[in-house]
């Protein structure tokens, strides 16, 4: 089983100027078959990891999906300003 925190960890870590506030956690999800991952990181980090309409945010949905198809489940990330 793939540890998709850690995974998501080491590619939103390096984008934040405070990578120290940056975590990423794993949450309940209502469907069994989705993994819920939310990304908490300082809101002047948070311009950087969403990106200009949502590109930057989108590219790491992207990345995660081949994750998803190994286990079989969505992946749905959030991001949250601390």
């Amino acid at each position: 089983m793939i540890d998709l925190e850690k995974v998501l960890l080491n590619i939103v870590k390096p984008l934040c100027t405070d990578s120290d506030l940056c975590t990423v956690k794993q949450m309940e999800s209502i469907n069994e078959d989705e993994i819920l991952l939310y990304v908490y990181a300082s809101s002047s980090d948070m311009a950087r990891l969403i990106g200009k309409q949502g590109t930057m945010a989108n590219s790491i949905r992207q990345m995660l999906q081949v994750a998803s198809k190994i286990e079989k489940k969505r992946i749905s990330i959030k991001f949250e300003a601390l």
